[in-house]
């Protein structure tokens, strides 16, 4: 019954457009009331303890570098790498949005942004070339889910603050998978780029792409310094939240000079309103958690996944397929926040490695951000994009075949995540 007073108030305030902090808040009212445990109290301390993180301070940090690096150049320069070296091909600005989507998810870590200005940038590049429209911004869409795996990562470290997982662990284990899923991408490419009648940008002269591998080397530097430094234990993520956001300020403003220190105070908003989104979750996340421990619902649901308990393969795909399904209705963030405290009992009683199930749930969370109704990355590429919501859905149908295909091929075969991981993390 506890279990159904949660899914119903859950579902009942978001079927009536409540935004999701407040729905997570009332759920944990509803928990309270069913429980016989109301207190306002209770409510207020958590929100205060929710907010009240170290690691969270990563979150802010990470947002600002984003912004800097946008507003500075430096995102510019990282597609200008990838058009220099593989522009020329068939299908090249194909290549270019997915060579681009991987080096920009290493910078910023923000699947929205990362999509938005390579849709804005290269989508009219792709249209004039020959390329569909709903085609390419489907491409772009997809490739820009790739920025929440590879490090810095947003969802990781909500996700370890909410289930207790090492950070650091996360973002190493997330660099391969990361990296499958852009290789995907450009093997579905492939198949769909060959039958269309496209032109192709001349190739660039050695010259030429040594200068775009010149100018663009102090953007390539930062994910090098952030994964180095995590590896050999220079810094915890939180410390390196900050180095990116220094670095991409430095580079902003001394190298590059692009971003104007009047510029400062725009970008500085910018990212603490995107901030402030985040941690209100956060904070209204941790009421309902308590509620979920209290109520034991963990204990409710390892019950229901009983049958599955000896099988954790069979195990990972069910709850893959839950979160599939939660994914279209709910955006990244919330859906972190509102299962990991509910699911996490269960894997680690199946002798789950959490590490590998966190980069497994992010994945499956992040593929949500392209699925259709709520798909925020897809709504996002389509009003950047000019396109319907069905048209958008059609293109970026192929690309989310191949990536839930890699979801699938680390669920059989863990040692695609647990492998890499030991190597970089020592």
């Amino acid at each position: 019954m506890t279990l159904l007073v949660f899914l119903g108030s859950l579902l009942g305030t978001m079927a009536l457009g409540i935004p999701i902090a407040f729905a997570l808040l009332l759920v944990g009212v509803a928990l309270m009331l069913y429980l016989d445990l109301f207190d306002a109290q209770i409510i207020a301390q958590n929100l205060l303890n929710g907010a009240d993180s170290f690691p969270l301070m990563a979150v802010p940090f990470f947002m600002l570098a984003g912004e800097i690096m946008n507003a500075g150049g430096l995102s510019r320069r990282i597609v200008n790498i990838a058009m220099a070296l593989v522009g020329h091909k068939r299908g090249g600005l194909g290549y270019v949005a997915i060579i681009a989507s991987c080096l920009l998810a290493s910078l910023s870590g923000s699947a929205v942004a990362d999509a938005a200005a390579l849709a804005a940038l290269l989508v009219p590049m792709m249209v004039s070339a020959g390329h569909s429209r709903h085609r390419s911004a489907g491409l772009i869409a997809a490739g820009g889910i790739i920025a929440p795996i590879i490090p810095p990562s947003i969802g990781f470290i909500v996700f370890g603050v909410a289930s207790g997982v090492s950070i650091s662990k996360l973002f190493l284990a997330g660099i391969v998978p990361g990296l499958m899923l852009g290789a995907a991408l450009a093997i579905a490419w492939w198949f769909v780029s060959r039958r269309e009648d496209v032109k192709t940008p001349p190739k660039r002269s050695r010259k030429e792409v040594l200068k775009a591998i010149t100018e663009g080397c102090w953007a390539m530097g930062l994910p090098v310094i952030i994964i180095v430094g995590l590896k050999f234990g220079i810094f915890t993520p939180t410390e390196a939240a900050v180095v990116a956001a220094v670095y991409a300020l430095f580079v902003s403003v001394v190298i590059y000079r692009e971003l104007k220190l009047a510029d400062l105070y725009r970008v500085t908003l910018a990212a603490a309103r995107t901030t402030s989104v985040v941690m209100l979750l956060v904070a209204a996340a941790m009421v309902s958690s308590w509620l979920v421990t209290i109520a034991d619902l963990p204990g409710q649901l390892a019950d229901l996944l009983a049958p599955l308990m000896d099988s954790p393969t069979l195990l990972l795909i069910a709850v893959m397929l839950v979160i599939i399904a939660v994914g279209t209705v709910m955006d990244m963030t919330p859906t972190i926040l509102i299962l990991t405290p509910v699911l996490m009992p269960a894997i680690t009683q199946a002798g789950i490695d959490p590490v590998y199930f966190g980069v497994l749930f992010l994945i499956n969370t992040s593929i949500g951000l392209i699925t259709p109704p709520v798909g925020t990355v897809l709504n996002v590429v389509c009003g950047v994009s000019k396109l319907k919501i069905e048209e958008i859905v059609r293109g970026v149908g192929p690309f989310l075949f191949a990536q839930l295909l890699v979801l699938l091929l680390l669920v059989l075969f863990p040692v695609l995540v647990t492998g890499p991981l030991k190597f970089f993390a020592g």
